[in-house]
């Protein structure tokens, strides 16, 4: 079903599509898969060639464009615009717990087993080949998108012409345990740059912490809040305006009332929005299977953590935000998780995971490949993306620290401009 409107002023076409669940049987089970065509009017008659856009996550649901504004404006002056809803986001037959409700925990556990990045690329060959006339088209990864691009370059290079990395360079050969080794020194950079900054973000923080400690609170979705879960705010500290957004609501947390002091209703509410694991599972589930190759990760976090001691709060030491990090405690406090706790043990549990990359094929890549490498990222540990710089073929690198993870979405026209230009061996701007 095709229906086409205009979006702030972008021509706009709905695509769904038919796709095998597990692309190993064709015939089986089916899911749908979701993408929205942009185009600006003036080509729309013309034959452009497609650039499809890989969302961060997983979970998280393509981008609904509100204006021709950051890269879509850019990439609108010579793309038609894929905007792909990944198998479980979005309109593509979307992942919850009440989708999966049907389904025991090992059913849970088996079905979400084929929504990691080499399912995705698979999705996006057949929408290609029933999109164009086999003709290639080129892609764009941010951060996990980045994943997608690279399982891409591995296993469809012939479907490609062209291929774009923002935030988003995973190492080839790590595993899950050495990924947080690092990230966790990242968070603890992070954390000393927002206290450093805002010198009274610590008391209000350990106000707020103690509180919920010493009464139960509960947040607009309906769960008890805990020190834990404040400390999840962290992962916006690592966005471009994310630190002042964490601030902020930090100085509203508490309020006096005729009653004595109290949490904001106001805070309990913008704090939900700041954090979406009720309503984006998919992250929550399959955010360390990503890293996994032939072995579990068994809560890599949460074991990592144990040897970083300062992230365990307590009244008499510095509170500390944590990053994306994703823990076993999610599916005992947070609703909608819940239902799916054991499904989500037995996917910490999986060590038959299929290798993701060949490192000798993508060492021998021929499609141009630029990326930008975000020097001050939290979520990206730069010394591992230029370890993959180095082991895949024609891939040229951007490295700058004027931004942070989330670039492409504060600066996204100017980011994809550079990225075009590297990519054509044309002066960077």
């Amino acid at each position: 079903m095709i229906h086409t409107q205009i979006l702030s002023g972008i021509e706009a076409t709905k695509h769904t599509f038919k796709i095998p669940l597990d692309h190993q049987a064709p015939d089986g089970q089916t899911i749908e898969i979701f993408a929205r065509e942009l185009v600006a009017p003036e080509h729309k008659d013309k034959p452009l060639p497609y650039i499809v856009y890989f969302q961060g996550g997983p979970g998280f649901g393509a981008q609904r464009p509100i204006a021709n504004s950051g890269w879509i404006k850019r990439a609108l002056q010579e793309y038609r615009v894929l905007l792909l809803d990944q198998r479980g986001t979005g309109l593509s037959s979307p992942i919850n717990y009440a989708s999966l409700s049907h389904l025991d925990s090992a059913e849970q556990a088996q079905y979400l087993s084929h929504f990691r990045a080499d399912s995705i690329v698979k999705d996006a060959e057949i929408i290609r080949k029933q999109l164009t006339d086999n003709d290639k088209w080129s892609i764009l990864g941010q951060s996990f998108g980045g994943f997608c691009v690279l399982k891409y370059l591995n296993d469809a290079p012939e479907g490609l012409q062209e291929a774009y990395i923002t935030g988003g360079i995973p190492s080839l050969t790590r595993n899950a345990d050495e990924v947080y080794q690092a990230t966790y020194q990242r968070v603890l950079a992070k954390n000393n740059d927002f206290f450093t900054r805002f010198p009274d973000a610590q008391q209000l923080i350990k106000q707020l912490a103690d509180y919920i400690t010493q009464n139960e609170v509960r947040i607009a979705t309906g769960e008890r809040l805990s020190v834990e879960m404040l400390q999840l705010l962290g992962i916006n500290i690592g966005m471009e305006q994310g630190p002042e957004q964490v601030y902020y609501l930090l100085e509203q947390a508490l309020i006096d009332t005729a009653s004595g002091v109290q949490v904001n209703p106001l805070f309990m509410a913008h704090f939900c929005q700041l954090l979406d694991f009720n309503t984006n599972p998919i992250f929550a589930l399959l955010h360390e299977s990503i890293y996994c190759q032939q072995d579990a990760s068994n809560w890599a976090a949460q074991r990592v953590r144990a040897q970083y001691n300062e992230f365990n709060y307590g009244a008499d030491k510095p509170f500390l935000f944590t990053g994306e990090m994703v823990y076993p405690w999610f599916f005992d406090q947070f609703t909608n998780l819940k239902p799916l706790k054991h499904a989500a043990h037995l996917l910490a549990e999986k060590a038959d995971w299929p290798k993701l990359y060949d490192l000798q094929k993508l060492s021998s890549n021929t499609v141009p490949v630029a990326a930008a490498i975000y020097s001050e990222d939290m979520f990206v540990e730069m010394k591992y993306s230029l370890e993959t710089v180095q082991q895949v073929g024609q891939l040229k690198y951007w490295l700058t620290s004027e931004y942070e993870h989330n670039g492409i979405r504060i600066d996204g026209e100017r980011v994809l401009d550079k990225l075009i230009a590297l990519n054509r061996g044309q002066q960077l701007r």
